[in-house]
């Protein structure tokens, strides 16, 4: 059984956030840093992971990174996650 993850990374250089999911989150996570050459987080490198929640269904882990994808998610972020990396 695969486990689901969904993720959101951080790029100190420009204060951004990017939420994604993934059934591998190392390979994704290098993926973002090194590897992709066109897309949102190839602009922001270096990415660092700020939070990380676990899923036993892929369809649960898609309806989290859409809940967070929303503004009221969005909002969270900034709120609880984003004051603990901002330095």
């Amino acid at each position: 059984m695969n486990e689901f993850v969904v993720y959101i990374l951080f790029s100190k250089s420009s204060g951004k956030t990017y939420t994604g999911m993934s059934s591998d989150l190392i390979t994704r996570f290098h993926y973002h840093n090194t590897k992709s050459t066109k897309g949102f987080t190839t602009r922001y490198r270096p990415w660092i992971v700020i939070h990380v929640e676990f899923f036993k269904s892929k369809k649960e882990a898609m309806l989290r990174e859409k809940e967070l994808k929303t503004g009221k998610g969005r909002d969270w972020i900034k709120q609880f996650l984003l004051p603990h990396h901002i330095i």
